[in-house]
C-alpha cells in the first residue's frame, strides 16, 4: 500500500466517522457548508433528509459509493427541492404518495387466486 493509499484510507474513515455524528438536517447542511433558511429546514427537516437518503441510493445503484462532493451537491439538490416547494407537493413519504393516488404493491405480495 502506498502512503497516498493511506492518506485516502483516513480520510474515508474520518469522512464516514463525521457522517455518523450528524443527527439533524441542520447538522448536514453545517457540516457540507451549505446556506439554508432555518425556517424552511425546520419545517421540511425530514423531507430533506429523506430525499437526501434517496438521492444517495439512486447515486448508489448508478455509479456506486458517492464521493464527499457527491454528498454535498446531493444534499443541495434535495434542499432545494424544498425552497420553491412543500412537502405534500414533493411526495416524499408514503403517506403523501398514497393522499395523491399512488400506490405500489410488492410483487412478492401478488398470489393467484384459487378457483371459486
Amino acid at each position: 500500500m502506498t502512503r497516498n493509499d493511506s492518506n485516502e484510507r483516513d480520510a474515508s474513515s474520518r469522512f464516514a466517522e463525521d457522517l455518523a455524528e450528524l443527527e439533524s438536517a441542520e447538522d448536514f447542511l453545517a457540516y457540507f457548508g451549505i446556506d439554508y433558511e432555518p425556517g424552511r429546514v425546520h419545517i421540511c427537516r425530514l423531507h430533506i433528509l429523506q430525499r437526501f437518503h434517496d438521492y444517495l441510493e439512486g447515486h448508489r445503484q448508478r455509479n456506486g459509493e458517492p464521493t464527499r462532493e457527491d454528498y454535498r451537491a446531493l444534499l443541495q439538490r434535495a434542499y432545494a427541492d424544498f425552497v420553491d416547494s412543500d412537502a405534500q407537493t414533493e411526495k416524499v413519504f408514503r403517506v403523501f404518495k398514497k393522499a395523491a393516488g399512488i400506490a405500489t404493491v410488492p410483487v412478492s405480495a401478488i398470489t393467484r387466486a384459487g378457483p371459486r
